[in-house]
């Protein structure tokens, strides 16, 4: 595959994100992004067309590929990509391959300086070989958005009915309590997080910082087990790994699969369900961990947290200045209210089968992701013949 060398500045021109106060809105459609990921949504666009988003600040290892109008904040850079020389998505899986921490400029927070990205040099072959490289990878994504896409469809209906069971109150007797949630039919239970049966736990829950960091070792390769962040229970790929010494240290933020997972610091509230992966799991930091002694709790809490009054009660305790965060013992003083066990079990079941669809079609993901991301280096440098292709 003949290449030429170019400039980043040659394939495209680092725009700069802009603040989103005046253009978020809940009745916007358009994705608003950050560095670590959707933000909200905006009433107009900051840019319309395919686009290399770059990290300014922050979370700057990795690009991140957009097809549909975007607007990006001022800790983003985008991208108007000049056609003539490279197919955006080419450019974007080119780009892709390296590891921008590796340019990184700032002391405290990464960071990213246009004049270096500029200078970055890629070898690009013409627009026919690039149509050929992304017809072996085009499919492969579209099966990972199409997974995503029945995902978010799923986890949509289970919320839904949530709702009409346990804030409409669709399914319940109409005796009620008047509570600070409203009205809550009287044969549901008034609690606190910390009265529920389910286990709390943080990754600093194994130790001091000292004994911390004198027995635990992350590693970017493939080791014994899965380091888990937020950030990667975010994007879906688990790139951090600890040895069994540090496994066995961490003893008190193991991870199993099916935990809820909840972001305490900097990215506040953010809600997961733990995946099942191919190796051992430990809790990264900055995080929380949800396990209920009751299997019919668990998808219950998921979407209490994630979505509806336990979310808004989380916003409402998280403090600091610099970096927003709440602690354990705040989060168990929170109130939550709980429906009969025949009721919560009738839920339960229904939704059930949804979010093992959900495990399944991410698992998928994870597997195609890995070959997708073995085939790309050698499809980008020709060691992989694709010249009979016919597109």
């Amino acid at each position: 595959m003949k290449c030429k060398r170019y400039a980043l500045s040659e394939l495209a021109i680092i725009k700069y994100g802009k603040n989103q106060k005046k253009v978020l809105s809940e009745d916007g459609n358009i994705p608003i992004y950050g560095t670590g990921g959707l933000m909200g949504y905006a009433t107009t666009a900051l840019y319309d067309k395919p686009s290399v988003l770059i990290g300014r600040k922050g979370t700057i290892g990795k690009v991140k590929y957009v097809e549909h109008p975007f607007w990006t904040v001022d800790t983003l850079f985008y991208t108007i990509i000049n056609t003539d020389i490279v197919i955006p998505k080419y450019l974007y899986y080119v780009m892709s391959l390296i590891d921008l921490n590796n340019y990184n400029e700032g002391t405290t927070i990464p960071s990213l300086r246009t004049e270096t990205l500029n200078r970055l040099e890629f070898d690009i072959p013409s627009i026919e070989e690039q149509e050929i490289v992304l017809s072996c990878l085009n499919p492969i994504d579209k099966k990972i958005e199409l997974n995503n896409a029945i995902n978010n469809n799923l986890e949509k209906q289970a919320v839904l009915l949530f709702k009409k069971w346990f804030i409409e109150f669709d399914n319940s007797s109409k005796n009620m309590l008047e509570t600070r949630f409203g009205l809550v039919p009287e044969s549901f239970k008034l609690l606190k997080n910390g009265e529920l049966p389910l286990v709390v736990t943080d990754y600093v829950a194994n130790g001091s910082f000292a004994s911390l960091k004198a027995n635990v070792t992350l590693y970017q390769e493939p080791n014994y087990a899965y380091f888990i962040r937020n950030t990667d229970l975010k994007s879906g790929t688990f790139e951090v790994f600890v040895d069994e010494h540090s496994y066995n240290f961490l003893s008190k933020s193991t991870l199993y699969g099916g935990e809820i997972i909840i972001s305490n610091v900097g990215d506040v509230g953010s809600v997961f369900l733990c995946p099942k992966l191919d190796k051992p799991m430990t809790l990264g930091n900055n995080i929380i961990m949800l396990r209920p002694e009751q299997e019919n709790l668990r998808y219950y809490l998921y979407i209490w947290f994630k979505w509806l009054y336990g979310q808004s009660l989380i916003q409402g305790i998280k403090g600091g200045s610099a970096q927003p965060k709440f602690n354990k013992t705040d989060f168990k003083n929170l109130p939550i209210f709980l429906p009969p066990d025949d009721l919560l079990e009738q839920f339960h079941q229904i939704v059930k089968p949804m979010f093992e669809l959900i495990n399944e079609n991410n698992t998928e993901n994870q597997a195609l992701t890995r070959t997708r991301d073995t085939i790309l280096p050698r499809l980008m440098l020709g060691e992989l013949d694709v010249s009979d292709i016919e597109i």
